[in-house]
């Protein structure tokens, strides 16, 4: 009998390389629109998959329809994705940010509880809730504090589905992920920002590139891989959260560097603008993938240098074939 998952955010990176890798091991794959804003099929035209995903659009705040797609699609996986995953954005519009990151998690656990007990959860949560650490290294016993409205609600989501795991018994879980990126970001994330300015200072289209602070350090990794952990979460025999990380720290302004010298770009056209810093920033953060390679038998197989490598030949490649990304 052919699996069925359902995915929300699947036009987004996560869901788009998640939905490949479903495909491939041969699941039938329902993917959520939010019917309250416009979704670009771009990412799965992209890989390839878009004539083999079901599409169906949803309001994810209005438990009533959750219910009903639940029971419409009767999934044996769901993969909680969609979120406003935005800092930046979350400083600006914190009530939405919570409120869009909380309610919808919490639809899917009470459609679940009520009319799918036996279905498996998978929630995003975000390596965001730890806020400024004592010690940058971060394992499963390190308390949140979040810095954020976006670490707030993501905190928030987090526990609801721990309350829900341990009260319910239900088969429900949170991936930790740090940050992990791919060809597919999309507008307002740092990596897709310096994609695009890289390439466009190696065509003369403008002549300046600017960023706020590239000091702090994040843990990055490849977005491909991370979904594969995401998987193997669902597939344990105990539902267990998970740190999903490489154990490395890098600054921003390294893979910048790292960028620029791949572009034959020179760093003078590189430009601090001290009115992009957040109000608030992690300095320095990365986790222990130590629990993940021993529960999951996961590991990430590409650093933030070689995942940038990666980035970078595929927007050439796409530049070299006349095609041009989404705005």
């Amino acid at each position: 009998m052919m699996r069925r998952a359902l995915i929300t955010g699947i036009t987004g990176q996560d869901g788009c390389y998640l939905a490949r890798l479903l495909l491939d091991r041969g699941y039938e794959v329902v993917g959520i629109l939010d019917d309250s804003r416009y979704s670009s099929l771009w990412n799965l035209s992209y890989l390839g998959i878009l004539p083999m995903v079901r599409l169906l659009r949803v309001k994810l705040l209005d438990y009533i329809e959750v219910q009903r797609v639940l029971l419409e699609v009767r999934p044996s996986e769901v993969y909680s994705l969609a979120a406003q995953s935005s800092v930046s954005k979350s400083f600006q519009e914190p009530a939405v940010t919570i409120k869009a990151n909380l309610e919808a998690v919490m639809n899917w656990l009470e459609a679940i509880r009520m009319l799918s007990p036996d279905v498996r959860l998978y929630h995003a949560s975000s390596s965001e809730m730890y806020g400024n650490v004592t010690n940058a290294c971060v394992e499963p016993t390190t308390l949140f504090n979040p810095i954020s409205p976006y670490a707030v609600s993501k905190v928030a989501a987090h526990q609801l589905v721990r309350s829900y795991r341990t009260a319910y018994n239900i088969f429900a879980v949170s991936g930790i992920l740090f940050n992990h990126e791919s060809m597919l970001r999309k507008k307002g994330f740092f990596t897709r920002k310096l994609m695009d300015g890289a390439l466009d200072l190696s065509t003369g289209s403008v002549s300046s590139l600017s960023f706020g602070n590239l000091d702090v350090r994040r843990d990055f990794g490849y977005a491909p891989d991370y979904v594969e952990a995401m998987w193997l979460m669902l597939h344990q025999g105990q539902p267990e959260d998970q740190l999903i990380c490489t154990g490395k720290s890098v600054s921003l302004r390294d893979i910048v560097n790292h960028v620029f010298m791949r572009m034959n770009v020179s760093t003078d056209r590189l430009h601090i603008d001290a009115s992009l810093y957040r109000p608030a920033e992690i300095e320095d953060i990365y986790g222990a993938p130590s629990y993940a390679t021993e529960k999951l038998s996961w590991t990430s197989h590409y650093d933030a240098f070689g995942a940038m490598d990666l980035i970078l030949e595929e927007r050439l490649k796409l530049l070299h074939s006349g095609q041009v990304m989404p705005a």
